[in-house]
């Protein structure tokens, strides 16, 4: 259980294979009430929906709180901006879209393996301040939200 006093991450997975890959990552933080992934949301829309009607009040009420809001981009550049405009401006500091490029099933189609082990390796490039994995040609869209975080 996370410490709600105490910088803690919330991950807001859009579907079953982004929450796979969240759960996987969780399992390499060195401080497990630090992270939390939630129930998939069914679909990007209903990320946002979720983000807005479960979690803003929250933040707001609990300043050590950030969201990761995890999706699939499905190849939209602009879903990004799209969601960013609907969050609040004073929560945007705390609030990170990550996700596949397009969808995170490619990621097992070109090679990089099983969503456990993908989420493991990239926690681990993040542990250990690196980006191979990271800056695959599905995952390099993320580089400026991992400077944020």
């Amino acid at each position: 259980m996370i410490n709600k006093n105490r910088p803690h991450v919330l991950v807001l997975p859009e579907d079953d294979a982004n929450r796979q890959i969240a759960d996987a990552f969780a399992l390499e933080v060195q401080d497990p009430r630090r992270i939390q992934v939630l129930p998939e949301a069914g679909g990007w829309l209903s990320v946002c929906t979720k983000f807005q009607s479960d979690h803003v009040k929250g933040m707001r009420n609990i300043p050590e709180r950030h969201l990761i809001l995890l999706l699939d981009f499905d190849n939209q550049n602009d879903r990004m901006d799209h969601i960013m405009q609907k969050t609040p401006p004073d929560l945007a500091p705390r609030v990170f879209l990550l996700g596949v490029q397009s969808e995170p099933e490619d990621l097992k189609k070109v090679g990089l393996s099983s969503y456990e082990k993908i989420g493991r390796k990239l926690a681990a490039e993040c542990r250990e301040r690196k980006r191979e994995m990271w800056n695959h040609d599905l995952l390099e869209r993320n580089a400026g939200e991992l400077d944020r975080l």
